[in-house]
């Protein structure tokens, strides 16, 4: 992965969740759905909904290094779902433009902001450096680590890392291009 310089990735941090309701406004705006195009959408975002929740359940923030579930095969579970929610909403809102808006979110916003993240893994965990080398960044692999990385989702880690947000959020935009479908 590219280093990007930390005031570029620290800036791109504090801008993510403002930004975020920007991207809402456009997805509005630029959202010309079909029945068909939420059919083929809805399998990718529910695959990425899916994962999140699992890497949620998995995941002790800054208590223990999540090396279980997930992310056994890669180290950026989430993002790796935010990826696929929005891959699978750009092609329910039938958008190229979208899907452009969001490449480029995700590669000028959640990249730095994955490396920020690392940093501060490798501060607080000095089992991270042998994890990082072991297990992808973002793109999954098959096989995962020794059998002692398995981790049991747990419910409670789900609600404490306040995942429900996310399967909320792609509701109401689920929701939203049903109500944009022509009649």
């Amino acid at each position: 992965m590219i280093q990007v310089p930390k005031p570029y990735a620290d800036a791109v941090a504090r801008l993510r969740v403002p930004s975020g309701f920007l991207i809402v406004l456009v997805f509005a705006w630029l959202s010309r759905p079909s029945a068909a195009s939420i059919w083929v959408g809805l399998p990718f975002s529910l695959l990425g909904l899916l994962l999140r929740g699992w890497a949620a359940g998995c995941l002790d923030k800054n208590r223990r290094l999540a090396t279980g579930g997930p992310y056994a095969h890669t180290r950026n579970p989430l993002y790796l779902g935010t990826l696929l929610v929005a891959a699978g909403l750009a092609v329910a809102a039938r958008s190229g433009w979208l899907a452009s808006l969001f490449a480029a979110v995700f590669l000028l916003v959640y990249l730095p902001v994955i490396q920020l993240e690392e940093q501060h893994l490798r501060q607080l965990f000095p089992e991270y450096a042998s994890y990082a080398a072991r297990v992808r960044a973002l793109w999954p692999q098959l096989t995962s680590g020794p059998a002692d990385e398995w981790a049991p989702f747990r419910f409670r880690l789900y609600l404490q890392n306040q995942e429900y947000q996310a399967g909320g959020g792609y509701l109401i935009g689920l929701l939203y291009l049903i109500w944009r479908l022509p009649h």
